[in-house]
């Protein structure tokens, strides 16, 4: 036992040592750049998958590939057979388990950044202020809420979960929909350039456990800011709190000031 673990550690020196001498013989500049774009990739993979579901997953990973690793070293044919026949249909379960975390990797190396608010209309501050009017009337009178305001990421797949509008935007337009008792007031409506697109539409709820004070709007606004760009204003029905969710983070008791600014900060660059 003691002189196969010797083995390992002598081993384990050795390789690191022909590593390093095989990166110093190796003269071209571009040695450093390998490395340092390597690097950059497992430090995005570490900050995509934080504080999720997936980052758990992968620690409960990283122990079974140390496990077999021990079992491959030490000889231990019966721990090898099973980890043999095990590591097959692990290939096959990543993809599936990891599958959110792929899907949002994916659409966000896709994102272009051709614009920050992809408005047609010129007048995205008039825009802003229609919707900070609407929701500080809604907030006061407690009626819940949900806009998304759609950014370089498309929404197709959740605008045709609701009912189809392409109206413009305007403040008694939005008090009307969100009205208690009426059929879209319980779903979100999808703003893209300076149309409401569709209300009533369903979006994905979160997967993790968010406060317990947020109901199934808040949810749904964590959900679709982890999956895509978009801004999230929430409208609480409980409070008339107003909050606002993007990349998978929850802003809340924002009051009408704190909101357009941080509208205008996201859509337009001002602070």
């Amino acid at each position: 036992m003691l002189d196969s673990l010797q083995r390992i550690i002598l081993e384990f020196f050795e390789k690191t040592g022909v590593f390093w001498n095989s990166i110093a013989s190796f003269k071209s500049p571009f040695v450093i750049l390998d490395i340092l774009i390597v690097t950059l990739i497992f430090y995005w993979l570490y900050v995509l998958i934080r504080e999720t579901r997936a980052w758990r997953i992968s620690l409960g990973l990283g122990i079974i590939l140390l496990v077999m690793l021990f079992a491959k070293l030490l000889e231990l044919r019966t721990l090898n057979w099973l980890f043999k026949h095990f590591t097959t249909a692990l290939v096959v379960a990543i993809p599936v388990v990891f599958q959110p975390e792929l899907r949002s990797a994916l659409e966000k190396l896709g994102r272009i950044r051709l614009s920050e608010f992809p408005q047609k209309s010129k007048d995205v501050e008039g825009v802003i202020d229609e919707i900070v009017s609407a929701v500080s009337i809604l907030a006061k009178n407690k009626t819940g809420a949900l806009i998304v305001l759609q950014q370089r990421t498309g929404l197709r797949e959740y605008i045709e979960t609701g009912v189809l509008l392409n109206a413009d935007l305007s403040v008694p337009l939005l008090l009307n929909i969100f009205q208690k008792n009426t059929p879209l007031h319980d779903g979100a409506i999808i703003v893209v350039d300076n149309k409401i697109k569709a209300a009533g539409c369903l979006l994905p709820l979160a997967e993790t456990k968010t406060k317990q004070t947020f109901g199934a709007r808040h949810q749904a606004a964590l959900g679709l800011s982890r999956e895509t760009d978009a801004l999230i204003i929430v409208v609480s029905e409980e409070n008339g709190e107003i909050s606002l969710a993007k990349d998978g983070k929850m802003t809340s008791k924002l009051s009408d000031f704190d909101l357009k600014k941080l509208l205008l900060l996201e859509l337009k660059g001002e602070e």
